[in-house]
């Protein structure tokens, strides 16, 4: 079995489809670290904050395919992939981490994933697996998120079980 290290966020019904995607992730592969749930504001657009958080799973499925299935489940909560990179989104799932493995391709799928230098990323990550060691890199999630320029920033965290809508 391997570990990986999911991203996974929302701005559209961003409760509704997070709570969802807990869910199904848990009915596919068990038990899994959930990192507290985050409201930080769009990158790259004007557009609804986000909800982001992160998990940790535990799966037999390379890569590849688990990136495959995370793009279905995407898929299933209408994401719309027509639009520019940066837009509104119902559901979006990214491997960021994979044992200690790196990766570049097919596709968009690189891991580590770039976007660990968001704090939308990096900050769930680092509450949920902070000594991890970041393949290619060397340093920790906390030791990367100690030196974040956004690490005295405050985020405010929403409970997927209370947050009513947003």
């Amino acid at each position: 079995m391997s570990r990986a290290y999911l991203s996974l966020g929302s701005n559209l019904e961003p409760v509704a489809h997070l709570r969802r995607a807990v869910e199904e992730l848990r009915e596919r592969f068990g038990a899994m670290d959930l990192s507290p749930v985050y409201r930080t504001r769009a990158v790259g657009f004007d557009g609804n904050d986000f909800l982001n958080a992160a998990a940790i799973i535990h799966t037999e499925l390379d890569p590849v395919a688990l990136h495959d299935w995370l793009h279905a489940l995407e898929d299933a909560h209408q994401r719309d992939r027509s639009g520019p990179r940066f837009g509104d989104r119902t559901l979006d799932i990214d491997i960021v981490l994979f044992d200690d493995r790196e990766l570049s391709g097919p596709g968009n799928l690189r891991i580590p994933r770039p976007d660990l230098e968001h704090a939308f990323v990096l900050r769930p990550l680092a509450d949920i697996a902070p000594d991890v060691v970041v393949p290619g890199d060397g340093r920790t999630l906390a030791q990367l998120w100690d030196i974040h320029p956004d690490r005295d920033r405050v985020l405010p965290t929403v409970s997927l079980a209370d947050a009513g809508g947003i």
